[in-house]
């Protein structure tokens, strides 16, 4: 019934200034991105029990779709959920691509979203959505980012054997990420890097941290390990990709706060905003890189060699 549904978040296209949200669910309808979508029992909302990527739709074209694609399935069977049916989702964000494309050659975040489902019943919910960007994602892409510091309370070791904690899986329940930011907002910040409870940096709440810096005598970037309790970077991935086969060396890495300090320069990777620079972090003025441009032109290279 109507009275038990709740409203998909959509851009009001009827403005006339921006394009009209894209909803696609799995059996390849298009629905109205003003029509309600999700009952009001549906696990995602009452309890965010689900799993979710975010990929950039560029030149009508979804960006690293089989890596955003085979982090989902990894995600899902972490909440032991379904095995996400791959080729129902790749339809359906060919769909959603096409669609956005059809209005605008603006780019586009495309979001999959698959949950466990009614609170009644037993099947998953699965949709695709494209919505624009947000207007932080140019300002953050053009002049880079302040970020703070802070604590993630979890220690780099051990949680491999808490699986419940789901650490390395990209869920629904976002609170805890969104309330770092609103925290670093309040503390005239942009965006957050998350330090372990032992002093190691591990992520940002929608990034992952890569530094440049000297390796063996010739410049080359960093990242922390993926088996801490980070979420493993798929345009992080594709970036080292880029970058070695440009004469870089890359290397997964311990680092505490002193190498990002210390570093040649400091990134934020993610799908949607792609490399933002730190500039500032902790109050504290981080140098210029050298790197920055070619690092960008990577970057560009790493989501659009493998789509």
């Amino acid at each position: 019934m109507r009275g038990q549904l709740t409203q998909v978040n959509s851009t009001d296209h009827r403005l006339g200034c921006v394009p009209m949200a894209v909803v696609v669910t799995l059996d390849g309808e298009v629905r109205d991105p003003d029509v309600p979508l999700l009952h009001a029992d549906d696990l995602a909302a009452v309890r965010g029990d689900g799993v979710f990527e975010t990929l950039l739709v560029r030149e009508g074209r979804p960006c690293l779709a089989e890596a955003h694609l085979a982090r989902l399935a990894n995600s899902a069977a972490m909440l032991d959920l379904p095995a996400p049916d791959l080729v129902a989702w790749r339809a359906a964000i060919d769909k959603a691509a096409v669609e956005w494309s059809a209005q605008t050659q603006d780019e586009g975040a495309l979001r999959l979203v698959y949950s466990r489902g009614r609170e009644s019943l037993s099947l998953p919910t699965a949709y695709v959505t494209v919505n624009p960007l947000a207007k932080r994602v140019y300002a953050a892409r053009r002049a880079g980012v302040k970020a703070v510091l802070l604590d993630r309370g979890l220690p780099v070791a051990g949680t491999d054997s808490m699986p419940w904690l789901l650490a390395g899986a990209k869920t629904l329940s976002y609170a805890v990420n969104m309330a770092a930011l609103r925290h670093a907002a309040t503390l005239g910040a942009d965006e957050v890097i998350f330090v372990s409870s032992d002093g190691y940096i591990l992520e940002g709440p929608r990034s992952t941290v890569v530094i440049a810096t000297d390796i063996d005598g010739k410049p080359g970037f960093l990242t922390p390990p993926p088996w801490y309790p980070i979420l493993r970077g798929t345009t992080q991935q594709a970036l080292f990709e880029v970058a070695r086969a440009e004469g870089y060396d890359c290397d997964l890495q311990p680092l505490r706060p002193a190498d990002l300090f210390a570093a040649q320069g400091v990134w934020l990777i993610s799908a949607i905003t792609l490399g933002a620079r730190v500039h500032t972090l902790d109050g504290q003025s981080l140098p210029s890189s050298g790197l920055a441009r070619e690092f960008a032109g990577m970057v560009d290279r790493a989501i659009t060699a493998a789509r």
